[in-house]
């Protein structure tokens, strides 16, 4: 895949997932780095890459990596990539820790993340259902149960708005993630924060299942993450006149909301994830 094509299907969702789009975007800049070791021309090909989504900082994490190191490290891509796998695999295994027998894990939209730890937890003989929605408008939910269900594992899928129905029946909720700041924000499909906070008034046990390079360093110093708004046409292709569509990909979740946050960094609360990065990544604090 060239770099032009890596960048149109970010843009179009052909690529979708925080972490497959860093790691694609992450191939992206290695084929630049065969074609050219000119900071000027390599920061230009970053900031296209940064520019198919806005609200993924793992994406601006990750190239921000590889252009600060490519002098001194050749493969550069190659540690980032294998950061994300290493990281997955942790947080897998700390996930899957918190799935018992018999137990109902309801999940929104798709994240390969939380696949991995219901794939690990089915790999260690745990018996349990998945419940998740459909995620309109794009339908990213039927990609989860899809591939769960390829697992062996008994999916019940629904519409978005049967959420709170079948909620009620679920023990735990994880989720992804697509943006984490420095006050603990985290930002996920539109959908995330309403089912949230539903499962702490029904004391049902909620984790945002990520890698902690989804954090994002420039709200730090007051810059707000900006959420992606697509193209109305998703979701209505004609609309009558007089009818205004609007399209938020994500929604803000409050620190206060969940129950914690599940990384390769261990399970932490949002708001205290900052300290772990600053012992284990200091560089990711100067977004310069």
């Amino acid at each position: 895949m060239t770099f032009e094509e890596t960048v149109q299907k970010i843009k179009t969702l052909e690529i979708q997932g925080a972490e497959k789009i860093a790691v694609a975007a992450v191939e992206a800049f290695a084929l630049k780095l065969k074609e050219t070791q000119d900071p000027a021309a390599l920061k230009q090909a970053m900031n296209e890459l940064i520019a198919t989504r806005p609200t993924e900082p793992a994406l601006r994490n990750a190239l921000r990596y590889c252009l600060k190191n490519f002098a001194q490290n050749p493969d550069v891509s190659s540690y980032v990539i294998n950061h994300f796998k290493t990281s997955k695999e942790k947080i897998a295994e700390f996930g899957a820790k918190k799935i018992q027998d018999g137990m109902i894990v309801f999940t929104h939209c798709h994240s390969g993340t939380v696949e991995a730890i219901l794939a690990k937890a089915k790999e260690q003989g745990k018996n349990f259902t998945v419940y998740n929605t459909e995620t309109r408008p794009r339908f990213q939910g039927r990609i989860t149960a899809e591939n769960v269900a390829k697992l062996g594992i008994p999916v019940v899928h629904f519409v978005d708005s049967a959420a709170h129905m079948f909620l009620k029946k679920a023990d735990i909720f994880l989720f992804g993630c697509d943006a984490i700041t420095a006050e603990g924000k985290i930002f996920n499909k539109i959908g995330t924060e309403q089912i949230a906070q539903f499962a702490l008034e029904n004391r049902i046990l909620s984790y945002s299942c990520t890698n902690s390079w989804k954090f994002d360093p420039q709200t730090i110093y007051g810059f707000e993450e900006v959420i992606e708004e697509r193209d109305p046409k998703e979701v209505w292709d004609n609309p009558p006149p007089g009818v205004t569509v609007r399209n938020p990909a994500f929604e803000i979740t409050s620190a206060d909301v969940i129950t914690g946050m599940i990384t390769e960094l261990g399970i932490t609360k949002p708001e205290t994830l900052i300290m772990e990065i600053q012992t284990h990544y200091p560089w990711m604090l100067n977004p310069a």
